[in-house]
């Protein structure tokens, strides 16, 4: 019930639709198409073929981990109250929540998949299935991590200036804009404790066939975090107070 309550309100709201569309959007056609000439000359290849897939993921970065707002504004307005107090086990709320989320997350990236069409990126189709299952991998957990930091926050202003110094890392060390493979020792490290830095390998593996890591390993990762992470938001999440 609560997956279906956040997909209507999603799919009712066109400004929110629109509006979470418009930085990925100014990432994959300024950068794409700026930037692509010069990797060209460079011979590095066509960069639309590199970043389609870190835009992609950035895109369901950003709009899992916002989802989390959603649960200090219910707090506020008493819905979650409501919620909780209901005869239903608090695990079987936040699943709902982030499955929610992620749904929502996963079709932003399918949105933005096709308009990389447009821009020019050629993926290869017969692997579509395990990106898709990357994809689904970084929404669940990215949405689990901001429900569970939403769980432990009521004031509004707050998350998001949290939310925003943990994505902008995450995202830029994710090797999501510019390969890992010739960045100093000190950044490579820091990719490889970042949890997004395996799924965008994992997304651009399965559509172009260029990866840093193997695919398995990649997959490998990010499910155990997936349900690292689920299972500590869980726990956060059954603390909260009604």
């Amino acid at each position: 019930v609560l997956w279906l309550r956040q997909i209507k309100r999603y799919w009712r709201s066109k400004g929110r639709m629109a509006g979470m569309l418009g930085q990925p959007l100014l990432f994959l056609f300024a950068l794409g198409l700026g930037l692509g000439p010069i990797f060209e000359k460079a011979g590095a290849g066509d960069y639309i073929q590199f970043l389609a897939p870190g835009v992609i993921s950035m895109t369901i970065l950003f709009s899992a981990m916002f989802s989390g707002i959603e649960v200090i504004w219910e707090r506020q307005i008493g819905f979650l109250k409501e919620t909780l107090v209901a005869p239903v086990k608090r695990t079987s709320i936040m699943l709902g929540r982030t499955l929610g989320g992620a749904t929502i997350a996963i079709f932003q990236g399918i949105i933005i998949f096709l308009m990389s069409l447009i821009a020019g990126f050629r993926p290869d189709i017969s692997s579509l299935p395990l990106a898709f299952l990357f994809m689904i991998l970084i929404a669940i957990l990215f949405t689990a991590l901001g429900v569970a930091i939403a769980s432990r926050f009521e004031d509004m202003q707050a998350f998001p200036i949290i939310i925003n110094f943990l994505i902008m890392p995450i995202f830029f060390i994710s090797g999501a804009l510019f390969p890992l493979d010739d960045v100093p020792r000190f950044l490579k490290v820091i990719a490889q404790f970042n949890p997004l830095t395996y799924g965008v390998d994992g997304i651009r593996g399965a559509l172009t066939g260029a990866h840093h890591f193997s695919l398995l390993f990649d997959f490998g990762i990010m499910l155990a975090l997936t349900i690292i992470v689920t299972l500590i938001g869980s726990y956060l999440f059954n603390k909260v107070e009604a």
